[in-house]
């Protein structure tokens, strides 16, 4: 990417990290074999696709058996969903804001859908009242971390309430977007399933992972070759999956001085905006939301030609998720949070990662400022 460019789309896709690129290339040049065959080339693609599966279940907290690779998190949120209906019967529920991948499957399948709170968590009462209204749930699905506005689930209470309202329901939560923010292995005790998603850490597109806790619970949505133990067919992406395993450790070990790094950085930027513009609103409070999350709504424009605007700036952004762009209409995770069209029509999701400087927010501040004057005008 052009280095004058300013990225702060970090929550659509992260810049891969360059050891990661590093760990693909013997895999797409020289161990190219397909780790299914019988012959010694084949068995040290297969090892190193055992020793990436290794690496993932410590960073998430399971056993590596329950370490599934997908071919995204879209396709790890749907295997988990629609695997649950399909193997118990039953409905699948979640809440109102979650992301499309979660949302349209649960939709699709008939299922229920709960309304959540004014930052985009799920209402807790409204949870156990649909469960208790609903004796066969199959599946319930809520998101670690919000992919839009950064909100960040209590996964433990839900936990909590569908262990005591559907004790025989299966817990998912997507969590594609609280790998760089959470300690992963303090969320996973309290699910049977998780998505992750390996572009949004710094490892490449096309990778997911589901973990699946206590063996196998859900049928499969891709059938045919029986790799990943049955519970996904298809050939694995041996350089994509060695990637992924590279930057979930190095993102797992930065974590903790990258939150203090980020956290500085993205308070400056809703103060720097704030203190030059009228208008805008922090959509949800620092301490609801992960470090990364910048997300504001500005009142007199609308996001469409503001993103416009900064493009031509060379300023990424974006106004609410990736697979939503273009999107006329806004956010139905900012209507589930019942805000005022009006303000949601100025949604602006600026979220910073890792490549994220000083420079890269005072650039933007410098951008976006004049951006909103002149649309205002």
């Amino acid at each position: 990417m052009d280095t004058a460019i300013t990225y702060l789309d970090h929550a659509a896709s992260a810049p891969m990290r360059p050891e990661a690129v590093e760990a693909m290339m013997p895999y797409l040049t020289g161990f190219y074999a397909n780790p299914s065959g019988s012959h010694r080339f084949s068995r040290r693609t297969r090892q190193a696709i055992d020793e990436s599966r290794d690496v993932v279940a410590d960073v998430v907290g399971c056993r590596p058996n329950e370490v599934v690779f997908t071919g995204c998190g879209t396709e790890s949120d749907n295997m988990a969903i629609a695997g649950a209906v399909s193997r118990r019967g039953g409905v699948a529920i979640c809440p109102a804001a979650e992301h499309h991948a979660v949302l349209h499957v649960v939709e699709h399948l008939g299922g229920v859908v709960v309304g959540v709170d004014d930052f985009g968590s799920v209402h807790l009462e409204a949870l156990a009242q649909a469960l208790d209204e609903h004796p066969d749930v199959a599946v319930v699905s809520v998101m670690a971390v919000n992919n839009e506005v950064g909100t960040i689930t209590d996964i433990a209470a839900v936990s909590r309430i569908v262990r005591r309202h559907a004790p025989n329901a299966l817990l998912h939560t997507d969590a594609v977007q609280a790998a760089c923010w959470l300690d992963l292995r303090e969320v996973t005790p309290h699910v049977d399933l998780l998505s992750l998603s390996a572009h949004k850490f710094g490892g490449p597109k096309g990778v997911g992972v589901l973990v699946e806790r206590g063996g196998p619970r859900i049928d499969p949505l891709i059938i045919g070759g029986g790799q990943e133990r049955e519970r996904r067919s298809g050939t694995q992406n041996t350089a994509g999956i060695v990637a992924t395993a590279v930057a979930l450790r190095l993102t797992d070990a930065d974590r903790d001085a990258e939150a203090l790094r980020l956290a500085d950085l993205r308070d400056g930027l809703v103060k720097g905006l704030q203190s030059r513009l009228d208008g805008v609103i922090e959509t949800v409070p620092v301490e609801r939301k992960v470090v990364g999350s910048a997300h504001v709504c500005i009142l007199g424009v609308e996001s469409e030609a503001l993103l416009y605007l900064l493009d031509e700036a060379d300023v990424c952004a974006s106004a609410a998720s990736a697979c939503a762009s273009g999107a006329m209409e806004p956010s139905h995770v900012l209507a589930a949070m019942g805000v005022d069209r009006p303000i949601a029509l100025g949604a602006l999701r600026l979220t910073l990662g890792y490549t994220t400087t000083e420079a890269d927010i005072d650039r933007a501040i410098e951008v976006i400022v004049p951006a909103v004057e002149r649309l205002r005008r």
